[in-house]
């Protein structure tokens, strides 16, 4: 069904403040049910991008039939991962230091601490069975056929144990249970905490003891928004710490490094799969509780924080079953269950898929799906099956059937001072290491803008010559680019009055009087299957001037105010529900990352798709100004309100018919909330994914001049830049 919108049809009042309400929120959805889904149309829009760019790999995928054909398609992938996840820091000294150990049954754990990048420190536990080596390490002949050096015969296979969105890292009791059956069996375990989890809080309270956020995928999010905006990936960290992970066990005379596993549940299983697509030395990988798919994920739940979370990752080609498939054909099991958040329909679609490329390998038996009827947890049949998986496939026979442990006390588990990196070492955090990056990539761009001034003659942009000009024209096509910015079609520019008139122009939906104007509302076609509201305040007298007029809290929040102001100054004013906001949204969709009222996981969906919201809502915005300009109004302006004003300024720097613009209390510059650690999360939407070093909403205000701009005002000024 059509993803439209609706309007209210009785309205009419003479008290100004219930007039008000009756142009704005839900009265009157009954009137138009064809419409009643528009707060979610934001949502469905992005969706059906992503649906667009699945089915494209889907046909891709589905015509690959032969051993060459995978094998060129895992080729790809790689470097489409290398592509979407950003390219990895340097290899600099792990700095491994031993920070306790103790004895356990049958088991000893040696508390580790590790730098994945300088001054990065990675909190983990070894876990070492009381025999390391002899009980997983016979003599003689590998199962490849290989004979064993007598010195590897000391040696013992080991289990990468990646951790979930816990607030203890590893030290989770079912973990530890988990870890400690693992030891029991012969494995040595090697678990570490995520960024923003255990003992790595990014956000760590000195007050409370605890993080200011309430669950890890905040710590995850929160930073992780700041990454993509600069070009990074919070994955990309993540996968990089695990990789370090693997170069330490390889320095153990304990661990045989030809016998590597992976496995983790949940946030962990996420881990496990970006970790071994990446990481060749891993022999085995046991992903529980993530893999599905996009379309099935996008279908119940949505995306979700922001490591499982790849740059550009559907536009360019990416699913889960890719994770999967590349390792192909190394062993590999999947953990489900039956009842999962995660779409068990999904893991059954990537796995079907996955499995033809293992039987194209001639290796059916590497590769298996296992699971459980119960919700988004550990069972006992899937970790008895995941004992059995590792046993069999890094040669460490013996019983897979789990045992009752003793997990150590906490504070043995404890590997700094302070349990806390950030108070016992202050090192850095992901935001910090962004934050130099972004100075780096500030510094260049700042180098560009001295060069295409000197072009210029020294002068200001506003009066630039021919390298100024050259310079703002680059600006704008990478922010058309970058933002996804598109050219509506139907327009002025693009093919003007194509398409059905009840496609292209307004509905007319109701009309109200005021003295001196009157107030008519309309639904405009907008970029998705919606029709955006908008409100027309119209003078008596006879029009040149129209005011786009922007503000987030919705269409009819300054009508007896500012919008006032300039109606009565003889303005036509045209106040639109951009997508996602008043009676388009925000709808429904949350995700796990829900940070005050702002939904960081619906960022990261039109991430994705090389989408932004800004992007699409400054597209809407210029449908507005296409029909001015059909409706014959010679001038037309934009005024925004606070975090609209970047949606303007997209609009006004990508169509040049928007005359003049006025901004009042906007945010500075998108390098101010990327290397802000307290920034407001209400300022998201008006961002861009890759932005910092290519752009800033300065240049985009550079770009419109000679255009007038004005930035602030009260009422006496809203009115001289009006008449001006």
């Amino acid at each position: 069904m059509p993803v439209l919108l609706f309007l209210v049809i009785f309205f009419f009042s003479a008290v100004p403040a219930r007039a008000q309400s009756a142009f704005d929120g839900p009265h009157g959805t009954h009137h138009w049910i064809e419409f009643s889904d528009a707060p979610n149309a934001l949502y469905h829009t992005i969706a059906g991008e992503a649906y667009a760019d699945l089915s494209r790999r889907s046909s891709t995928v589905a015509a690959i039939h032969t051993r060459a054909g995978w094998k060129a398609r895992q080729q790809w992938v790689r470097g489409m991962l290398r592509s979407a996840v950003g390219p990895f820091p340097a290899r600099t000294p792990l700095n491994a230091l031993v920070t306790g150990t103790f004895d356990g049954d049958g088991y000893r754990l040696k508390n580790i601490r590790f730098e994945s990048q300088p001054g990065y420190y990675v909190t983990a536990g070894l876990f070492l069975p009381a025999n390391a080596g002899a009980s997983g390490s016979r003599p003689g002949v590998r199962p490849d056929g290989v004979r064993r050096d007598p010195a590897e015969g000391r040696r013992a296979p080991v289990i990468v144990y990646c951790s979930g969105h816990s607030d203890n890292g590893y030290r989770m009791p079912g973990y530890l249970n988990e870890i400690l059956n693992f030891v029991r069996k012969g494995f040595i375990v090697f678990a570490f905490d995520p960024m923003g989890q255990g003992e790595r809080l990014q956000y760590y309270d000195t007050a409370t003891g605890k993080s200011r956020f309430r669950y890890p995928a905040y710590e995850h999010s929160y930073c992780g928004a700041q990454l993509f905006i600069t070009g990074n990936t919070l994955a990309r960290d993540f996968i990089w710490d695990g990789i370090r992970a693997i170069d330490y066990l390889c320095t153990r005379p304990e661990v045989d490094t030809a016998r590597i596993g992976i496995t983790g549940r949940s946030g962990g299983g996420t881990q496990s799969a970006m970790i071994a697509a990446f990481d060749g030395r891993i022999k085995a990988a046991a992903p529980e509780n993530y893999i599905t798919n996009m379309r099935r994920l996008f279908e119940a739940m949505g995306p979700q924080d922001a490591e499982q979370d790849l740059m550009y990752a559907l536009t360019k080609g990416w699913d889960m079953a890719d994770l999967l498939s590349v390792r192909a054909p190394k062993p590999t099991l999947v953990i489900t269950t039956s009842q999962d958040m995660f779409p068990i329909q999904g893991a059954l679609e990537t796995c079907a898929e996955v499995g033809r490329v293992y039987r194209a390998f001639g290796a059916s038996a590497n590769f298996r799906m296992v699971t459980d009827d119960a919700p988004h947890a550990s069972t006992l049949k899937n970790r008895e099956a995941t004992y059995a998986f590792f046993q069999r496939v890094l040669d460490n026979p013996g019983d897979s059937l789990e045992v009752r442990v003793s997990s150590p006390r906490p504070e043995a588990l404890r590997v700094t001072t302070t349990g806390q990196v950030s108070t016992s070492l202050r090192g850095e955090t992901a935001f910090s290491l962004n934050a130099k990056d972004v100075s780096r990539r500030l510094s260049a761009l700042a180098a560009k803008r001295r060069r295409a001034l000197s072009a210029a003659g020294g002068r200001s942009f506003s009066t630039a010559g021919r390298g100024g000009r050259e310079y703002l024209a680059r600006v704008l096509q990478s922010a058309k680019l970058l933002s996804g910015y598109r050219e509506p079609a139907g327009t002025s520019r693009a093919a003007a009055g194509s398409g059905p008139v009840s496609d292209v122009g307004p509905w007319f939906v109701g009309r109200a009087q005021r003295p001196g104007y009157v107030i008519e509302k309309y639904l405009l076609k907008g970029e998705g299957d919606y029709r955006m509201p908008y409100l027309v305040l119209k003078p008596v007298a006879p029009v040149r001037k129209a005011v786009i007029y922007l503000n987030s809290r919705g269409k009819a929040a300054d009508l007896d105010s500012e919008m006032e102001v300039l109606v009565r100054n003889g303005a036509e004013v045209v106040a639109p529900d951009l997508v996602g906001i008043g009676e388009l949204g925000p709808g429904v969709f949350q995700g796990d990352s829900y940070i005050d009222s702002v939904s960081y996981n619906l960022w990261f969906a039109a991430m994705m798709v090389g989408r932004s919201i800004v992007g699409i809502q400054a597209g809407d915005v210029v449908r507005i100004v296409n029909q001015l300009e059909r409706e014959r109004i010679p001038e037309i302006y934009g005024y925004a309100k606070g975090r609209l004003a970047p949606v303007l300024l997209h609009a006004a720097a990508f169509d040049t018919a928007i005359r003049k613009v006025a901004l009042d209390r906007p945010y500075v510059s998108y390098e101010a909330i990327a290397t802000d650690s307290n920034y407001s999360p209400s300022l998201l939407y008006g961002t861009v994914a890759g932005a910092i070093g290519v752009y800033d909403l300065d240049d985009l205000a550079a770009s419109l001049a000679p255009r007038p701009l004005l930035i602030g005002g009260d009422a006496g000024e809203l009115k001289q830049w009006l008449e001006k």
